[in-house]
């Protein structure tokens, strides 16, 4: 494996180069849970963890399209560490935009940086005193935070009355940092797939937060960044690089039926795979299927950048990015599902390249970002009809 870095490369590229790497320690992430020492320092060698940091702190602010190809890439190697990928870049870039520039320096000083945090919930308690916060609370799904220095954790903010705090007209929503020691970690990530994102469980009692580590990541008062990235807001970051992961685990799955297809012949059928009409068809649409989401994703991404860039953004090309993302994810997971049925006996074998992936699949079509209610919502506003507009 060639982990020298190569600084002339694209991200997208820099990530093909670790896909030798990841096949090899695909099957020990899995049973470790967790990403192995091999692959994180394969990471931080192709400087693959500031890919949406601002520039202003050594990162690279790549465009959205290329960190899309970027996600993409890194799971067609292995789907954990692309959505380790995921999670840490958007998680750091989103926080780092929105912090004073000497404690974001502070925090993320160097290609061996990164950032994870769990998924927000109403079971925590941030109260302002003095200089910063009080916090209080347990988060889970927290991916990748078994190899991040700090962590995070999101949380309305209370005064110290107990009453809601508001800020900018609404209720104060912010991100706590701090580092990983100061928090109590579950071991508690035994799940379907993803296994190797170890997204564990975590809990912090009364810790003091200062405010220089309490970003309001969302909040367009707040951002220090003007970088057409930190425009869009956290939720289609995600989506975005998510939906790269949903594709990439679609595309290997789909490169993996059809050299299956070449060689095998099942035994209730009369002609080798490579001769059925039947599935000469499902090869053809599937690769449509795949490629016309692609191409969509891509397109929504580029428009939603460039028009961020011209401070022109509105919910007409937020919502457009939201359908294409979400709607890329469903295809790719169709794509999956009929790949392994298709291989029939073969996709059940441990030591078969189905299983694993399809699992990973199915764990990647659960997230909030693949579901179909967002699908909805843009059809109401297509529409023009009554619409609670959230997650664009």
């Amino acid at each position: 494996m060639d982990t020298e870095v190569h600084p002339t490369l694209s991200a997208p590229d820099r990530a093909r180069l670790l896909q030798p790497i990841l096949d090899t320690h695909g099957p020990e992430m899995d049973r470790r849970r967790e990403v192995t020492p091999e692959v994180v320092d394969a990471l931080f060698e192709q400087d693959l963890l500031r890919l949406l940091l601002p520039k202003s702190l050594g990162g690279q602010e790549i465009h959205l399209v290329d960190f899309c190809k970027t996600t993409e890439a890194v799971a067609w190697g292995d789907a954990s560490v692309g959505w380790f990928v995921n999670q840490s870049n958007v998680s750091a870039a989103t926080a780092a935009a929105a912090m004073p520039h000497e404690a974001a320096a502070a925090i993320f000083n160097g290609p061996r940086t990164g950032l994870a945090w769990g998924s927000k919930n109403s079971a925590s308690r941030a109260y302002r005193v003095e200089g910063g916060y009080r916090l209080t609370g347990t988060w889970s799904f927290g991916s990748g935070s078994r190899h991040t220095k700090w962590i995070g954790a999101h949380s309305l903010v209370q005064n110290p009355d107990g009453s809601p705090h508001i800020r900018y007209g609404k209720p104060d929503d912010r991100t706590f940092l701090f580092l990983r020691e100061k928090a109590q970690i579950v071991d508690d990530w035994q799940v379907l797939g993803l296994r190797g994102t170890g997204s564990d469980t975590y809990t912090v009692t009364d810790l003091f937060i200062p405010d220089e580590h309490a970003p309001a990541r969302d909040a367009l008062e707040e951002r220090r960044e003007s970088g057409p990235i930190y425009v869009i807001i956290s939720n289609l970051l995600y989506a975005t690089g998510f939906c790269g992961v949903a594709l990439g685990l679609g595309r290997r799955m789909l490169e993996t039926y059809t050299e299956l297809a070449r060689g095998k012949q099942s035994r209730a059928a009369t002609n080798p795979m490579a001769r059925s009409q039947s599935v000469q068809f499902d090869i053809g649409r599937m690769e449509a299927r795949l490629s016309a989401a692609r191409a969509f994703v891509h397109e929504a991404a580029a428009q939603a950048y460039d028009a961020a860039a011209a401070g022109t953004l509105g919910l007409d090309l937020r919502m457009r990015l939201r359908l294409a993302t979400t709607h890329a994810m469903n295809e790719a997971t169709d794509v999956s599902i009929a790949c392994y049925r298709g291989a029939g006996t073969t996709a059940i074998l441990n030591s078969a390249p189905f299983e694993r992936r399809f699992r990973d699949a199915m764990s990647v079509s659960q997230h909030l970002q693949a579901m179909t209610v967002h699908i909805e919502m843009v059809g109401r506003h297509l529409i023009g009809t009554e619409n609670v507009v959230q997650w664009v």
